[in-house]
């Protein structure tokens, strides 16, 4: 029997004729130490957790900001810890080093980089979507994309470009942040049971 080769895509045009996905799930804005430790020790509980970074975008040459945001979700709540005011903090950086929690993301190489700008972190315990989609005959490599394939939903970019260092971040900001590790999570869930 003849193995089929083809992996799913998507094209640029029938993404854009989807409609936008949402995360209606509770948003937990993480700022100060004591609603960290109560999302730390919340978050260490979970046996799975989806996760995704945000950096200021620069617009000059060479020049790099550092993480600003981590989000962590569950199937239900997100919390965007604000690392541009906690830094990487002794809980957070367990977290990320445990193997108890799975910790789901896409393009995480990208993030361990920047979060080793802040502090020197051993990532473990975390899986690489873009490596299950290819065994699951998705041959896209985005999360928008990726997301589209399997839920026929539009994860929308728009706030990608923002500023994450912002003194107060928008609902907007919070909402895109959220749905992005909610997201790697929920198609997780669907590579598993299918």
């Amino acid at each position: 029997m003849e193995q089929n080769t083809q992996l799913q895509t998507i094209s640029k045009e029938d993404l854009a004729r989807l409609d936008a996905e949402e995360f209606k799930g509770r948003i937990v804005l993480v700022q100060t130490e004591s609603t960290a430790l109560k999302a730390m020790r919340y978050l260490m509980e979970q046996p799975v957790v989806g996760f995704d970074t945000e950096t200021r975008p620069s617009f000059k040459k060479g020049q790099l900001h550092k993480v600003a945001l981590i989000q962590l979700s569950t199937s239900d709540t997100c919390f965007l810890i604000r690392l541009n005011r906690l830094g990487i903090f002794p809980l957070l950086k367990e977290f990320l080093e445990s193997e108890k929690v799975k910790k789901i993301g896409l393009s995480t190489k990208d993030d361990f980089t920047s979060l080793n700008r802040l502090a020197e972190v051993s990532p473990k315990g975390f899986i690489e979507l873009q490596h299950m989609v290819k065994t699951h005959g998705i041959g896209e490599a985005s999360l928008t994309k990726i997301y589209a394939i399997l839920f026929g939903k539009r994860i929308s970019k728009g706030q990608r470009l923002t500023n994450w260092e912002a003194v107060e971040l928008t609902e907007a900001q919070q909402r895109y942040a959220a749905l992005d590790a909610w997201a790697c999570l929920r198609i997780y869930d669907k590579l598993i049971n299918s």
